[in-house]
């Protein structure tokens, strides 16, 4: 979906205008869990956003201007530990009191134990976190010391975290990113890795108007295609005009598992322990992912309530084709689906999955979920990671009136 290299001049796009939202005000305080002392200089920010802002002598903070959603408002201050509240804006302002508590008194002494394998763990580490796209190429983090990484011999597992925040540099969508209270884990066995945090976006200065433009247009890429492109499309009833195509999929008991069990039910009398011993077997064989190759329709992807909210709704799993544009050069699983797509761009398509871990989950009007942890992305989307990482108030430019920019296959 990535790697531009700009031909075209961009002014058009960076001129177009970006869809209106609501937008409410945010005020608060942030104060000392005990003493109830305001902290003067702490830092406040919306998670995964560029909005930050820094208390007065006070302790006091203002947001203007927030486009209407639902985020985590945080609270970072030196020798405290983060405080966050889940706050929703819409027309009215909102009053918030960060409380944080202090980290406790700090050791005069480290002593650190030598790692063989710490360099070749931190380089695990990196790939895995900043991911293996042509962007995440271009992403580096510029505070390792403050990166704690350990591998557990026991668990196989290995783990990164960090007392403050990591930083990430990323030159090809010009952003700095702080990652506050990093907590990364990677089973070698499994191959099953996970981080979470709370991050907050700074805009990097462009060098000429060349860069500026060209961040504007790898910023539209990473943006396209993506998880919340997806969900933006089915917010606003615009999937198939935003060129994805949605096909559930239900996974099934092999077919000689289900005739054997059908045949141990009618069976008389206890089972053998051969009967047993079948069982187990049917029981471990892996289950078989049917595609319905219709396009679902948006009843049954959504729903709308009565007071006008949007949610995610589906049964099964979903498989997601975004079409127009290949995948990652890096990206070196089979793009190929599980079933039949479409003649429409057999070439060009980027397939991934979705599951919906909860009857339903409300999407907000910028495509983002009140609750991210309700679904769980993979293929593709599972591939892209910190390269792609947009703050949740970017907006993509209303209409193109220039032809897309092609790719380049060279990182910097």
């Amino acid at each position: 979906m990535r790697y531009l290299r700009l031909v075209i001049l961009l002014s058009c796009w960076l001129g177009a205008a970006v869809a209106a939202q609501a937008q409410g005000r945010i005020t608060g305080v942030v104060q000392d869990s005990v003493t109830h002392e305001p902290l003067a200089f702490a830092s406040v920010f919306l998670a995964n956003t560029t909005l930050g802002a820094t208390t007065t002598e006070q302790g006091t903070f203002v947001f203007e201007r927030v486009p209407k959603g639902t985020y985590d408002i945080v609270g970072s201050y030196v020798g405290y530990r983060l405080s966050k509240q889940n706050i929703t804006v819409g027309a009215a302002a909102q009053q918030v009191t960060l409380r944080l508590a202090s980290s406790g008194p700090q050791l005069s002494e480290v002593v650190v134990h030598a790692d063989a394998h710490q360099e070749d763990n931190y380089r695990k580490f990196t790939g895995l976190f900043l991911g293996g796209t042509t962007f995440s190429k271009q992403c580096r983090i510029m505070n390792p010391e403050d990166v704690d990484v350990a591998f557990n011999d026991t668990s196989k597992t290995l783990t990164a975290t960090t007392p403050n925040f990591v930083q990430i540099e990323n030159t090809a969508l010009g952003y700095r990113i702080k990652y506050y209270g990093l907590h990364f884990d990677y089973n070698t066995e499994t191959e099953a890795s996970g981080f979470d945090g709370q991050t907050v976006f700074e805009e990097m200065k462009p060098k000429d108007d060349q860069q500026r433009r060209q961040w504007a247009a790898n910023r539209v890429a990473a943006y396209n295609g993506s998880l919340t492109h997806f969900l933006k499309s089915v917010y606003d009833n615009q999937v198939t005009e935003s060129n994805f195509l949605a096909q559930q999929v239900r996974l099934v008991q092999p077919l000689r598992a289900m005739r054997g069990e059908q045949l141990l039910k009618k069976k008389k009398g206890a089972f053998t322990a051969a009967d047993r011993d079948s069982m187990r077997v049917w029981d471990e064989l892996p289950a078989i992912a049917q595609l319905n190759p219709a396009a679902r329709p948006i009843d049954s992807l959504r729903r709308v309530s009565t007071d006008g909210r949007t949610f995610l709704r589906f049964t099964n799993e979903l498989q997601v084709v975004f079409f127009g544009e290949a995948p990652d050069p890096g990206y070196t699983q089979p793009m190929s689906p599980i079933g039949p797509v479409s003649a429409k761009s057999p070439t060009k398509r980027q397939v991934s999955r979705l599951t919906l871990l909860a009857p339903e989950t409300e999407i907000q009007p910028n495509g983002t979920l009140a609750n991210p942890l309700d679904v769980v992305s993979g293929e593709y989307w599972g591939f892209q990671k910190m390269g792609e990482f947009l703050p949740l108030d970017y907006a993509p430019p209303v209409a193109v009136a220039a032809p897309a920019p092609t790719k380049q296959a060279k990182a910097k």
